[in-house]
């Protein structure tokens, strides 16, 4: 059985969808259901801020900190793997590996996300041998209400014919399909050896390559606004994940037709 928390979420949704798809018995509690004392069996732990961390200081360490430590101290679980970042791995030079050393600056607002899932992280995996970390790097997908980069250039294409970047056309990322990230938990949880596991395509897209495709499919003009900074996040390498499980995620680039194509509908014809 799986258990999977924070299973109304964006993650989360799409782990319970693609266990049922697979015929596994998963259970997907409510934020006030009573965990204690049931049998959990193979717990994904969804719980977490992602774009409004800022925002929501408390809310971010209870979800990824305090939460956590309730599951682990009082429920009973045959394993449990916690969702952490990429983002962790912040701007070092390199491909990131999961064995990399992790520098976080408790000073920078910014970092209050990084520390929280560190703090997660090392929480889970030395209260209990059963546990093993998914560090996922930008997921997209059927995600509507999100803030997030690629959907907001998305909408503004859309919805103006005109994108304004805040940061440089040479920034970069690596983005990762919901499916895919679905699909990944789940092989971990039935075929992982490991402890950690980078979940990402192990490619960075430029903001250049976006827009340039953006711009293809929907005649949309590109400005950057002055004073925008360049941000690449480093490589992030998924040998190990490929190595155990044959992970094998499609390509943003490949899919940016499909992606503006459900945003278009969903936004409605005026924007078609």
């Amino acid at each position: 059985m799986i258990t999977v928390l924070g299973g109304s979420g964006f993650v989360g949704s799409h782990v319970v969808a693609e266990a049922i798809a697979r015929g596994i018995e998963c259970h997907a509690p409510v934020r006030d259901d009573q965990l204690e004392g049931k049998e959990l069996g193979h717990v994904i732990y969804c719980v977490g801020l992602t774009a409004d961390f800022r925002q929501k200081p408390f809310e971010t360490v209870e979800a990824h900190v305090s939460h956590l430590a309730h599951v682990l101290k009082n429920t009973n679980y045959d394993s449990l793997l916690y969702l952490s970042s990429t983002r962790i791995y912040g701007r070092k030079t390199g491909a990131a590996m999961e064995e990399d050393e992790i520098v976080v600056e408790p000073r920078n607002g910014d970092h209050l996300y990084n520390i929280s899932k560190v703090m997660g992280e090392s929480l889970a995996l030395n209260a209990s041998g059963k546990t093993k970390v998914a560090r996922l790097s930008n997921v997209y997908g059927r995600d509507f209400k999100s803030r997030n980069f690629l959907v907001e250039v998305i909408r503004a294409a859309l919805a103006g014919g005109k994108v304004t970047l805040r940061t440089t056309l040479e920034s970069a990322k690596d983005y990762i399909n919901v499916n895919d990230v679905a699909k990944a938990l789940l092989d971990v949880v039935d075929k992982g050896k490991s402890r950690v596991y980078n979940v990402a395509t192990g490619v960075n897209v430029t903001n250049r390559e976006i827009m340039e495709k953006l711009s293809a499919i929907t005649g949309c003009a590109c400005e950057v606004a002055e004073g925008s900074d360049t941000f690449i996040a480093p490589l992030i390498n998924v040998d190990k994940i490929k190595a155990e499980t044959g992970f094998a995620p499609a390509r943003l680039m490949d899919e940016m037709e499909w992606l503006v194509d459900m945003y278009s509908r969903k936004m409605g014809p005026k924007h078609g």
